[in-house]
């Protein structure tokens, strides 16, 4: 037999192989998403609820903390758990020693933000922030703690333990922040949320992970590891401080209270969105891993995976872009009704966004994290100086610089990818602009029949929004090109319902 040739039992075995990581891949999505729409059930009870006992300025304290917090935690992590995810071998000594490791770098976080907490608070003008700062040190401590443990979950393919960590621990989390909002807590309320969620985290991740590191090895070298890591924060810390120069502006320039409006609005877009991606993106690396060197297979999980996440995403963004008005007062209430602009210009960002995201995938499981660095630095200042520009009309100004900014970047990103790795970039263009078709029909009829309609309660309004969309979405299935969209979104559907191979 020739070396080119597969035997009859090779053949069967990569079949086998190939049906089981498919089968994973189903049924870790499945898992994940239902995970994942709890979770945000969950966040948007919490908004509900919350947004009625705390005040803007209450969330606007918390969310000038936030942003550093963000900032120290892309350090903290340092790329080093989707290092470990896509590594390709991880021994017991290497998973130890960056578990000490990112315990180290949590550490020191917590006593930087410490010691910065007072000029934080002098450069807000809010001195509260210094209280919330110090307090707030401990997340860093409790994630650092976190991370390896997370990452062993992932690379072990244990997507329901993930699941149900996530799920137990912001439900947890939130019962203790609306019980001390109850108590007149206020903004402190908000900061027992945060390092509730952080703690109750880690609790759920060492119990799930069923591994305890032992002590650090000199002998045992982690430096690929500190390699990929260290382009990869680079970039995410790019990408972070272009991505929230808006919050920092808005923050900074116009006050907590504006910043508690813009806040409440982003977080009822941007942060669902991301509890989406997060998760789908914890099934996706460590899957693509496996099938790397199968050029076919691998590009079409990566096409696929943009039109299962682009069309439903898209489509439900279009939708409360439309009938912001209405979500706005039934989530928050009627004194958060100047969020309303702030909500749609959010959504129109999360289109182009969310369009992007798979080519993240790409970047990690391919290790070029250099290369996303790279690309990173070229667009940082698009963001920036959208924002900046933005500011000549005000926090509205700020919030459509932000949306315009993805809009500008989507694109390049796509061909910038193409010219350091094989990716199906025509299909995954051709299948963006179809997303976008859609959505933009969908959106133009949706408002124009919302528009032509007297005025309706809120939840019959949305309703009615929902309707109008998934009316027009069927109308444009007539058209063969999306006809063939839907009916793979459908197998996709069928598949991780049967928890077939993909």
């Amino acid at each position: 037999m020739k070396l080119s040739e597969k035997s009859p039992r090779a053949a069967t075995s990569a079949s086998e192989t190939a049906h089981g990581l498919g089968s994973t891949a189903a049924r870790g999505a499945l898992i994940t998403l239902s995970g994942q729409g709890i979770r945000i059930l969950l966040q948007f009870a919490g908004v509900v609820v919350l947004a009625r006992l705390l005040s803007p300025h209450d969330y606007g304290l918390l969310a000038i903390v936030v942003v550093i917090i963000g900032i120290g935690e892309i350090f903290r992590d340092f790329g080093l758990s989707s290092a470990a995810v896509r590594a390709p071998e991880l021994t017991g000594g290497q998973r130890t020693n960056l578990f000490w490791i990112n315990a180290a770098i949590g550490v020191s976080l917590g006593g930087v933000l410490f010691a910065i907490s007072g000029p934080l608070a002098t450069a807000a003008g809010q001195i509260e922030v210094q209280s919330i700062a110090r307090a707030m040190t401990v997340i860093f401590i409790l994630n650092g703690l976190t991370t390896q443990f997370r990452a062993h979950l992932m690379r072990d393919l244990q997507f329901r333990r993930l699941a149900i960590i996530d799920v137990i621990a912001p439900a947890f989390a939130l019962a203790v922040a609306i019980s001390a909002a109850l108590l007149g807590w206020g903004y402190w309320s908000l900061v027992a949320q945060q390092i509730t969620q952080a703690l109750a985290i880690l609790v759920g991740t060492a119990v799930g992970a069923r591994w305890l590191p032992g002590l650090p090895n000199q002998n045992v070298s982690v430096r690929p590891f500190l390699r990929f890591g260290a382009n990869l924060v680079l970039s995410q810390i790019v990408n972070y401080g272009a991505n929230n120069v808006d919050t920092a502006v808005v923050g900074f320039v116009y006050g907590p209270t504006s910043l508690g409006l813009y806040n409440r609005a982003y977080q009822l877009v941007v942060t669902p969105l991301s509890q989406i991606q997060s998760p789908v993106t914890s099934v996706a690396i460590p899957v693509l891993a496996k099938i790397q060197e199968d050029q076919r297979r691998f590009s079409a999980y990566i096409v696929r995976g943009q039109l299962a996440l682009g069309y439903p995403i898209s489509l439900g963004l279009v939708g409360v872009a439309v009938a912001a008005e209405p979500i706005t007062g039934l989530m928050l209430g009627e004194q958060w009704l100047a969020a309303v602009p702030f909500l749609q210009l959010f959504a129109v960002a999360g289109i182009a966004r969310n369009l992007a995201f798979v080519g993240y995938w790409v970047y990690v499981v391919r290790g070029l994290s250099g290369d996303l660095f790279r690309f990173s630095l070229a667009t940082g200042l698009v963001p920036v100086i959208c924002v900046v520009v933005g500011t000549r009309w005000g926090v509205l100004g700020v919030a459509a610089g932000f949306a315009i900014a993805p809009w500008l970047t989507w694109p390049v990103s796509l061909l910038w990818l193409s010219r350091v790795t094989a990716v199906p970039t025509r299909a995954l263009f051709t299948g963006a602009l179809r997303i976008i078709s859609v959505a933009g029909v969908s959106a133009g009829t949706a408002f124009s029949v919302t528009i032509a309609l007297p005025a309706m309660p809120a939840l019959l309004s949305i309703a009615v929004t929902a309707v109008v969309i998934g009316g027009t979405v069927s109308l444009l299935c007539l058209i063969p090109t999306i006809r063939r969209d839907a009916k793979s979104l459908l197998e996709v559907g069928v598949l991780v319902k049967r928890r077939k191979g993909l």
